[in-house]
């Protein structure tokens, strides 16, 4: 018991100040400090949180404090301490549990609430489906029947609306069968328009029931309406072509006057124009769309112009009957207005056509075509018949320049049955102008017979210059009597100055680059008539024609040339006669040079050189006639076989080639004219040279000093005398300075080689004293005599002769009538004397109207600078004679 009782005095005695039995160190003591205000604080929190019968039994217990005896109690009260002080700190969640469990409590009941409230939605739901479509299904029933409503609204109205197209035929056919329709009135263009969308519908909708059968009643509707207008037309058409043909207003009045004519003829057309206008518009606007407008435009067409063939075929052929007895042999004017007169018809036709109509039609070319079918049947009797080259050159101009390039091409669309009829008249000329081109060709220039005055050279050339002198001359002596005539009048005395003269051209040379012979009335007439031949077909056939007929016409000109020389020479000089072929030569190329065509043809012609050989090669294999392999007969056959030839034949290139002979021999004859005896002795020399260059001709008779000395002065003496006129016929016929020197040069050449080799011969044959017996000149020296020899004393001479009035006339008449005696047979015959009275007259100072100057057509203009040309051809310096 004791001890018992000394443990609790022990634990009390613990911390006693004095003599503590467990004395507790500084830093326990605060922690027990610190646990004690912690305590003291959950005490605090305790109370006031505690309930209030804890509280007093808190109190109680305080006054009733146990006293603890044993650890057993010791651990109990600190466990229940423990326990309470652990209780006391969850007393807040105790509190906020009971809380939160009274809310979940308030939350339970408002979910039931909220579920019954949900029951409820849910019937009203259900409840409102079931009201909401039962008024949907009302109203889409409403919907329905409305639309229902409209729908057979709208068929009931497009069913009257269709109905309305078959309703609308009988209505149709009672207006157009009614005695009082007009034609050409608003309301028939109006059935017009009704009836063809009527007739459009139907067709747009085969289906419909009968559409077929009212198809068929519209059609005759339209056909009824068609045959209203077609017999409306035409019997406008009918009275207008009627009052034209039978004129009954103008009695006994004769359309004469043109003016008159072309208003009986288009005024009466005209006046029923705008009674047809508006109803040929409707047709032209529909026939685009029907086939049956069509065909009715068609025939109101042909009617058209049947009833227009009717009116102005008559008095198309009745006014070129006029026109050819008015112009009845003067072709060319026949051609010019019978062509203007169907060219201002067509032309007129046309616009009368359309101003009836504007839809093109091809019945109006036709139409137009068979109208001037007149114009040919008119002219080709005569065309067939003409015979004169310048009078079909002339048609084919005005057909194919005045007619064709001027008004048919400027005007194509009228104009274009006009331009078929005269393009078939121009080949029609252009035919015959190609044969009697050919016929003139043979007859007038290769067949050509010459008389004496055109082979009278140079004779003619020589008096034309002698009357030109003479023209000169005696104007010359008039210039200066009118300058001392005004000079004495003067009053103060002014001597004449020289200048006066020789500034005057009258008082020039008469050769400073102008012939006689480069008239064209002084050449040759062949010449003349191919020249004038060839101008007249280049601008009228077309260009392959014309260079065949060119290269056959420069070809017969050159053989005429040819001939004419021949025949000069005859009777004349060998020299004459090849210049006269020099100078037309040049003048034949000189004035074909202008064409702007090839001259070159090709000709074809069969190779029969393998023909021989091959029959020469047959007759050698005769045994291999018959034999199967390598046979005779068939090698003969395909070896033997003509072949076809392509010749090119140039007819500028033969002009030249000839001029280029023509040439040489000239030069070769002018050498031997002047040095005859010294080339006769160089070809007798020739035989006798040896070939180490020694000679044996001072044995033989024509090698002796004197005969040499005689041929070396008379070769001199012929240069001397002659070399003077083969310069003046060189100038009389070339009339070319260039053209003289490039000819000369070579004759100088020759004569000059000619010395050079009599030289060499002499001086190895003969010695000096024999040398300067001959006299045989030096080369240099013959050159400087040749360049120094002139014309002036022959022309001093010719210029001194004055010839009285009488003399010149009698020259005139004699140059007249040596062209007079020969044949005149075309044009450019008679051209001839006019170039010689106005070459007369150009001498004289008289002055000559421009417009009656005959000229060539073509290539009229010849060109003085002809040496360029014979330089080209002529490669003539090296010719020996």
């Amino acid at each position: 018991m004791a001890k018992s009782k000394s443990i609790p005095d022990n634990l009390i005695k613990w911390d006693v100040p004095e003599d503590p039995l467990a004395p507790l160190t500084d830093c326990q003591k605060e922690w027990l400090v610190s646990l004690q205000e912690e305590v003291s604080s959950l005490d605090v929190v305790t109370h006031e949180c505690l309930p209030e019968t804890l509280s007093q039994e808190s109190d109680g217990n305080q006054t009733d404090v146990k006293r603890i005896e044993t650890y057993q109690e010791l651990l109990q009260c600190y466990t229940g301490l423990e326990e309470r002080y652990m209780s006391a700190e969850d007393t807040k969640y105790v509190a906020y549990l009971e809380q939160l469990k009274s809310r979940r409590q308030e939350c339970h009941d408002l979910c039931l609430k909220i579920e019954n409230a949900l029951v409820d939605f849910s019937t009203l739901s259900k409840q409102y489906t079931t009201v909401s479509s039962k008024t949907t299904s009302l109203h889409d029933a409403s919907e329905q029947l409305i639309s229902d409503q409209e729908k057979l609204n709208s068929f009931i109205d497009s069913i009257s609306d269709h109905v309305k197209y078959f309703k609308e035929v009988d209505h149709i056919m009672e207006k157009l069968e009614a005695p009082t329709i007009s034609v050409n009135s608003e309301i028939f263009f109006n059935l017009l328009n009704q009836l063809d969308t009527n007739m459009d519908f139907v067709q747009n909708n085969p289906t419909f029931k009968e559409s077929n059968i009212y198809l068929v009643k519209y059609r005759h509707c339209q056909s009824k309406a068609i045959t209203l207008m077609q017999h409306y037309i035409f019997n406008l058409l009918s009275n207008a072509t009627k009052s034209i043909l039978n004129p009954k207003e103008t009695g006994n009045m004769k359309m004469e006057n043109t003016d008159a004519a072309l208003a009986l003829f288009y005024g009466r057309f005209q006046t029923i124009l705008p009674k047809v206008k508006l109803i040929i518009e409707q047709i032209e606007t529909k026939s685009y769309k029907r086939q049956e407008y069509d065909s009715l435009l068609l025939e109101c067409h042909q009617y058209y112009l049947t009833q227009r063939g009717l009116v102005l075929g008559p008095s198309v052929q009745k006014a070129l009957q006029k026109v050819k007895e008015k112009y009845n042999g003067d072709h060319c004017s026949l051609v010019r207005h019978s062509c203007a007169l169907l060219l201002h018809a067509s032309i007129d036709e046309h616009r009368l056509f359309y101003q009836f109509f504007s839809k093109p039609s091809s019945g109006l070319t036709a139409y137009l075509e068979g109208l001037c079918t007149s114009l040919y049947d008119t002219l080709r009797p005569f065309i067939i018949h003409i015979n004169h080259l310048e009078t079909l050159a002339e048609i084919c101009c005005i057909l194919r320049i005045e007619m064709l390039d001027e008004h048919v091409q400027n005007n194509s669309e009228p104009l274009q049955g006009f331009g078929n009829i005269c393009l078939q008249l121009l080949h029609d000329v252009q035919e015959r102008l190609v044969f009697r081109a050919h016929l003139y060709l043979q007859s007038d220039i290769l067949n050509y017979n010459p008389s004496a005055g055109d082979l009278a050279y140079p004779e003619k050339l020589k008096m034309m210059e002698d009357i030109a002198e003479s023209l000169r001359e005696e104007s010359h002596q008039i210039r200066l009597k009118r300058i001392s005539l005004s000079s004495s009048d003067n009053s103060t005395f002014e001597p004449i100055s020289r200048s006066h003269i020789t500034m005057d051209p009258i008082n020039q040379k008469p050769h400073i680059g102008n012939s006689p012979a480069d008239l064209h009335g002084m050449w040759y007439p062949t010449v003349r008539r191919t020249l004038v031949c060839l101008s007249r077909l280049y601008r009228c056939v077309d260009r392959p024609v014309f260079q065949s007929l060119s290269q056959e016409a420069i070809s017969i000109c050159v053989q005429s040339i040819e001939s004419a020389k021949q025949k000069i020479q005859s009777r004349s000089t060998q020299l004459d006669a090849e210049l006269f072929q020099v100078k037309h030569l040049l003048i034949l190329r000189e004035q074909i040079a202008p064409f702007q065509v090839d001259f070159t043809i090709k000709e074809y012609s069969l190779d029969f050189s393998k023909v021989k050989t091959a029959a020469f090669g047959l007759l050698e294999k005769r045994s291999r006639l018959f034999t199967l392999s390598n046979n005779a007969l068939l090698e003969f056959l395909l070896e033997g076989a003509p072949q076809m030839k392509e010749q090119l034949i140039d007819s500028r290139k033969y002009v030249d080639a000839k001029l280029k002979y023509t040439c040489q021999r000239l030069i070769q004859n002018a050498t031997y004219l002047l040095i005859e005896p010294l080339v006769k002795f160089l070809e007798e020399a020739k035989l006798y040279v040896n070939s180490d260059g020694t000679s044996s001709i001072r044995q033989k008779s024509f090698g002796n000093t004197q005969e040499i000395a005689a041929i070396v002065s008379e070769a001199l003496r012929l240069i001397k005398f002659k070399l003077p006129g083969i310069q003046q016929s060189m100038q009389l016929y070339l009339a070319n300075r260039e053209t003289e020197c490039i000819l000369f040069r070579p004759i100088k050449n020759n004569i000059v080689a000619a010395f050079t080799q009599l030289s060499q011969l002499l001086s190895n044959n003969y010695n000096a004293d024999e040398l300067l017996l001959i006299g045989c000149p030096l080369p240099e020296q013959v050159s400087v005599m040749l360049s120094s020899t002139s014309l002036v004393q022959g022309k001093s001479v010719q210029s001194q002769k004055s010839n009285s009035d009488e003399e010149q006339v009698q020259t005139a008449r004699q140059i007249e009538n040596a062209f007079v005696s020969s044949k005149c047979t075309d044009n450019s015959d008679v051209e001839q004397r006019t170039d010689i009275a106005r070459y007369l007259q150009s001498i004289s100072g008289q002055t000559q109207n421009p417009s009656e100057e005959p000229q060539l057509e073509g290539s009229e203009i010849f060109s003085q600078n002809t040496g360029a040309h014979l330089h080209n051809t002529s490669n003539s310096d090296n010719v020996k004679p």
